[in-house]
């Protein structure tokens, strides 16, 4: 605590709520274990883990490691509805969470300084931490990474129709209920305003950051000579991985051109398929690898790609992945509107298309391997993201707001 105090930032005793944790790959763990590192006391209250394949995960089946402790953060886990594949079975998961871990709050701690929501979707997350925001009278700090309800209309939900309308109004009385509003990308600020009416001096900007494990990497993975393009993430219907395959089809007899696919997801198995339908031999997929095997298959690559699919809500958000391609010194090649596509041009480090264009991603991957400034699209990625996306800069912010709010309820 220390450490805290010679920052003016008191003790605080945090409680975190979010449907995924450990063993899920997901950015919060390690955001937790780093405020524990700071002397905060961190207790998660989260759910069965599931994601992104959609099913229990082994050794968490039944009612095995509903309480545990990793790395001095305590985790509480609920009953939660594996995804699985569907509007359907999306729907229970969506819902099993919010009513498991509404009623854990009974039972939970009343000594919390401080909530945080790390909000993805579904929104209703924050159901809990309302509940004991309420039932305690704590401050509430929400950090949104995924905006509702537009995000339903990625899942197959359309503007007006009367269950998006339900969960309009869901979102509204979440969002109007939180102390502190923080965003990930720029272009929510107007999205907040405009559908809920939060004043933009309410809603503060914590761009994700990138973990700094790329110093000092080997290069353990030889490729033949060429030019090889990385994906690395989840691959699911948002993401657009498809784009990458049609991209790849159009360069087919660009023989010196090769296509990395890391990562695994709900879509993983349309992508290969695709694969086999165009006969495509410059494309390889790995699936999904432990985040200490990730640098050296970030250094086989000469550049890394991005998508996401043609749609206004995914448009305002900036991926993870792109802080962690600029931390690995990495040029960018996107396939992607709004938030990312500003951030590569104000970077300058690579080239960006229209979403769901494969003709434009194909066209500017040709513009990558004929250019004479490969090194410092390099050099660009990486000064931005000393800049912009350290984890240092986003965990000060973050551990100074959850203390600004915490000290509110002494």
């Amino acid at each position: 605590r220390d450490r805290l105090r010679s920052r003016g930032l008191g003790d605080v005793y945090k409680r975190q709520v979010c449907q995924y944790y450990y063993p899920e790959p997901v950015r919060i763990t390690d955001i937790c274990e780093e405020l524990v590192e700071m002397g905060h006391e961190v207790t998660v209250l989260t759910g069965v883990p599931n994601y992104p394949m959609g099913t229990i995960y082994e050794g968490y089946r039944g009612k095995a490691h509903r309480e545990e402790k990793i790395n001095g953060v305590n985790i509480i886990r609920c009953f939660t509805i594996g995804r699985r594949t569907g509007i359907f079975w999306r729907i229970l998961n969506y819902f099993s969470y919010p009513l498991s871990s509404g009623m854990k709050v009974k039972k939970l701690d009343k000594d919390f300084d401080v909530v945080f929501v790390n909000q993805l979707s579904p929104v209703m997350m924050a159901h809990a931490a309302i509940k004991y925001k309420k039932r305690y009278h704590k401050k509430m700090v929400l950090y949104c990474l995924d905006l509702w309800p537009e995000s339903m209309e990625v899942g197959g939900i359309k503007k007006g129709t009367i269950l998006y309308k339900i969960f309009h109004l869901v979102s509204q009385k979440i969002y109007l209920q939180v102390d502190k509003l923080m965003v990930t990308s720029r272009m929510f600020d107007e999205y907040f305003y405009n559908e809920f009416g939060i004043p933009k001096n309410e809603i503060a900007y914590l761009p994700q950051y990138a973990e700094n494990f790329f110093e000092n990497v080997e290069g353990k993975l030889k490729q033949e000579e060429g030019y090889h393009l990385m994906f690395a993430g989840n691959i699911g219907v948002a993401q657009s991985v498809n784009t990458i395959i049609e991209a790849a089809y159009i360069l087919k007899e660009h023989k010196d051109i090769f296509f990395h696919i890391v990562g695994d997801g709900i879509a993983l198995e349309n992508c290969q398929k695709l694969v086999e339908k165009y006969k495509i031999n410059s494309v390889k997929f790995y699936g999904r690898k432990p985040v200490n095997e990730m640098p050296e298959f970030y250094d086989m690559a000469d550049a890394m790609l991005v998508t996401m699919i043609d749609n206004p809500t995914i448009s305002k958000t900036l991926p993870g992945k792109v802080q962690t391609y600029m931390a690995a010194a990495k040029p960018i090649i996107g396939a992607i509107n709004g938030e990312t596509q500003y951030v590569i041009e104000s970077a300058k480090c690579g080239y960006c298309g229209k979403a769901e264009s494969p003709k434009e991603l194909a066209e500017n991957i040709l513009k990558f391997v004929i250019s004479d400034k490969k090194d410092e699209y390099a050099k660009n990625a990486r000064e931005y993201y000393q800049k912009n996306f350290t984890k240092e800069k986003f965990m000060n912010k973050l551990a100074s707001e959850l203390c600004k709010q915490g000290m509110k309820n002494m």
